[in-house]
């Protein structure tokens, strides 16, 4: 009988293709890397929570940068059957599962974003949810979340890119570097640059989203 497909995961390759041998500390370092290898010696449910933990990530990071949600699920989707095909070959500390995500996900969104063309501190807009907020305090947050995405839209897509691996997913330069395949300096550079065309942008709205009054 042939195997169902999890979250865009075909059945796992067994027997295995490639040894994933590892030690414990690229274990303790990149567990979603002990997961790929479990994956691809026919650990399906492996795949289930590699799913799970890279997903919301993935997504979030496409969405911030796309603006657009059923575009950003459609770049999780393709990058996650894009994992699922390398994992074979995947060779444990040669760098985390996370960074080839983000790394894949960059070029998916800069392609899509091609194709398509033919002072408020960052820190304080996007807060997560509190379930037991008021209806007042949602809709405002919803204000500046979409206050947000809307300056970063306005970023030019390098800028846009490394302000939201920085500021957002909270990654540490030296990884972003990886991941837009630049230089540290250039990182620094674009995030610099990025944080203070935001607050340029959203200076004007301090008022409007509630920044005078709690004082942030």
């Amino acid at each position: 009988m042939a195997r169902a497909r999890l979250n865009g995961a075909p059945a796992a390759v067994s027997p295995k293709i490639m040894s994933f041998d590892a030690s414990i500390d690229d274990v303790v370092e990149d567990p979603d890397a002990a997961l790929l290898a479990r994956y691809a010696d026919g650990d399906e449910a492996a795949a289930r929570l590699l799913t799970v933990q890279l997903s919301p990530r993935v997504f979030g990071h496409a969405f911030r940068v796309l603006g657009d949600r059923a575009e950003a699920e459609d770049v999780t989707q393709d990058a996650l059957m894009r994992l699922w095909k390398i994992a074979p070959q995947w060779r444990t500390g040669e760098a985390k599962v996370s960074t080839w995500m983000y790394r894949v996900v960059a070029n998916l969104c800069t392609d899509r974003l091609r194709k398509r063309r033919g002072g408020v501190p960052l820190e304080d807009i996007a807060e997560p949810a509190d379930p037991a907020e008021s209806a007042e305090a949602k809709l405002q947050r919803g204000a500046r979340e979409d206050a947000l995405q809307t300056a970063l839209d306005a970023l030019p897509e390098r800028q846009r890119q490394a302000v939201v691996l920085r500021h957002i997913e909270g990654l540490a330069n030296p990884e972003i570097a990886v991941i837009l395949d630049i230089g540290v300096e250039a990182v620094e550079s674009l995030t610099a640059r990025g944080k203070r065309a935001l607050v340029a942008l959203l200076a004007g709205q301090r008022e409007a989203l509630g920044y005078d009054d709690d004082k942030t």
